[in-house]
């Protein structure tokens, strides 16, 4: 169906910046609804942020005022820019889709189900 591959992981101290990249390919579609995970040591896999069809943005509370999620689907590109990096921030990101259902009035996500293989982050005190 459809393939993810993201970039830009790194090492970065505390306060500084990274910018995630994810590239999609296969069936796609415009409507699909976009996001990033993060799982890190010892923690359950967790929505980092996500962009619906139609715009909507969606961010954890731990990340919101620091990460801005973009997608650009003329390109088939999914972006996280991280920015105030935190400790806590250390994880492996993850890039997924999902599709979307019409109902009659607007798109509702689906469950995500297509993953990529990661991108490592690593946030130095």
């Amino acid at each position: 169906q459809v393939q993810l591959a993201e970039s830009g992981g790194g090492s970065v101290q505390s306060g500084g910046s990274l910018r995630l990249s994810c590239v999609a390919s296969g069936n796609t579609y415009s409507t699909d609804c976009m996001g990033w995970f993060r799982r890190a040591p010892g923690k359950e896999r967790e929505e980092v942020a996500s962009i619906e069809s139609d715009g909507t943005l969606d961010y954890a509370d731990s990340v919101k005022g620091r990460f801005t999620i973009v997608r650009d689907n003329g390109k088939n590109m999914l972006y996280l820019q991280m920015n105030s990096l935190k400790p806590e921030d250390k994880a492996m990101y993850y890039c997924a889709t999902a599709r979307a259902y019409w109902n009659g009035k607007k798109y509702y996500c689906e469950r995500f189900n297509t993953w990529g293989q990661g991108t490592q982050v690593t946030v130095s005190s």
